[in-house]
């Protein structure tokens, strides 16, 4: 096998690993990535408004809310209006989406987040440089990408 078909392989079998653990999460939890990751903030920080969250995981705010509307549909999420402030929005776990957070795996991005911190730092800075390179030269550097390993438009997940 060349070289270039060889990088193409190893390519295809993270696009397969990220589809795969985002079904996995889907069928085990009925959430998707993004929806997992807008909870895990809200556990973090009860009462945290949709702007802060949006800047926390780097979607837009209208994403977020879409994800928001669609989880307190399932009754995860709930948002409650500041009697101090009519103005601020609150976000918080409802019990439910509590236990589905705590039995919920790790986002894939955050297992492979703990992997890659594990490496040298000279390693992490060849990776970034290699795949900042692979993105150029798939003319993918002016394509809006987040840090969250999904398969899909966010719309779409969320």
């Amino acid at each position: 096998m060349q070289k270039d078909e060889e990088l193409l392989v190893a390519l295809r079998r993270v696009i397969r690993a990220i589809d795969l653990r985002s079904k996995q999460l889907s069928k085990n939890v009925g959430l998707t990535g993004p929806q997992l990751l807008v909870m895990q903030n809200i556990d973090r920080q009860p009462g945290i408004m949709v702007r802060q969250v949006a800047q926390n995981i780097t979607l837009s705010p209208a994403t977020v809310t879409s994800i928001l509307d669609r989880l307190e549909k399932k009754e995860l999420v709930q948002r409650i209006r500041s009697t101090e402030d009519k103005r601020r929005v609150g976000l918080f776990l409802t019990q439910s989406g509590q236990e589905i957070l705590e039995n919920a795996p790790l986002p894939l991005q955050e297992h492979f987040t703990n992997r890659f911190a594990q490496l040298e730092e000279w390693e992490q800075s060849q990776m970034v440089a290699t795949m900042q390179r692979i993105a150029s030269m798939m003319d993918a550097e002016d394509i809006d990408a987040s840090p969250l390993l999904e398969i899909g438009t966010l719309e779409e997940k969320a």
